[in-house]
């Protein structure tokens, strides 16, 4: 049967079953699918998407509305129904399934709240971390860019999610009002009276200088090679970091090199004799 056409399929139809049985009320075809995939046979998909709501709802959706399952067939309902009583029955059936849907609410609430952490509160004055995600940042890529900015302290709580921060002052287009989701608490040290301060500067040819943490951008400015850097001890200060001639930075060759090596199309010492 498997190389049989559908014409050929046909006159067999009416050769052995029309004549000798009758037309059928209905024909039911079956398109073979793979196992374990129903959408390949619509039918069978929607039958089985009917199926596995039963057990779930207890009522079909037309009996929630119309008090009565639908009619799939010719035969019409000869008897009449009062009005009140079908009324009723609407009524108990949709009281049922508003009882069931509070139910299945409450049950994924229970399940998603053990998850769920509960939302920080912070009061004014708390120093917290600003995540740098929409935040555009001035070094090269934003691999290189700080997670976390700060920290800053809360001037006011706006609403139940959203805080307003002091920023700094060259901050001035970014919206000082944020998400709780964006912010971080700073943890304090455990160690009575312990404050972690900036680490000192270090001693060259006699002389103080800060030490340079890592090496940001470069520009030139009038045919002038300057390296935007971070500071050791304040690299999560973006205030501290600061613009510094070439020159500046003959104490820490390897830096500059690796910044280089990394973005080779950034301007360094050969573009400021061009």
């Amino acid at each position: 049967m498997s190389s049989i056409t559908s014409l050929d399929l046909a006159h067999l139809f009416i050769k052995n079953i029309c004549s000798k049985h009758g037309l059928p009320s209905s024909i039911i075809s079956r398109v073979l699918s793979t196992a374990y995939h129903p959408e390949t046979d619509g039918q069978t998909e929607r039958v089985n998407q009917i199926l596995e709501q039963y057990p779930r709802m207890y009522q079909s959706p037309f009996f929630t509305v119309y008090g009565r399952d639908p009619q799939f067939d010719s035969a019409h309902i000869t008897q009449d129904t009062p009005a009140g009583n079908l009324s009723t029955k609407i009524q108990s059936v949709q009281q049922d399934v508003k009882r069931e849907l509070e139910v299945a609410i409450n049950r994924f609430t229970r399940y998603a709240d053990k998850s769920r952490e509960s939302t920080p509160v912070f009061n004014p004055g708390y120093m917290v971390w600003l995540s740098s995600k929409n935040i555009k940042s001035t070094r090269p890529t934003k691999k290189l860019s700080e997670r976390w900015l700060g920290p800053f302290p809360i001037l006011k709580k706006v609403s139940t999610h959203a805080y307003h921060l002091k920023l700094p002052s060259q901050w001035k287009s970014i919206h000082p009002v944020f998400h709780i989701s964006l912010l971080e608490p700073v943890k304090t040290s455990t160690i009575p009276n312990w404050h972690q301060e900036p680490p000192p500067p270090i001693i060259i040819e006699e002389e103080e200088e800060w030490e340079v943490s890592q090496v940001l951008d470069s520009k030139l400015k009038r045919r002038k090679l300057w390296y935007l850097v971070d500071w050791k001890g304040f690299s999560q200060d973006p205030e501290r970091s600061t613009c510094k001639p070439a020159e500046n930075l003959n104490n820490c060759p390897e830096l500059v090199k690796e910044f280089h090596s990394l973005y080779p199309d950034k301007p360094g010492p050969n573009s400021s004799k061009d």
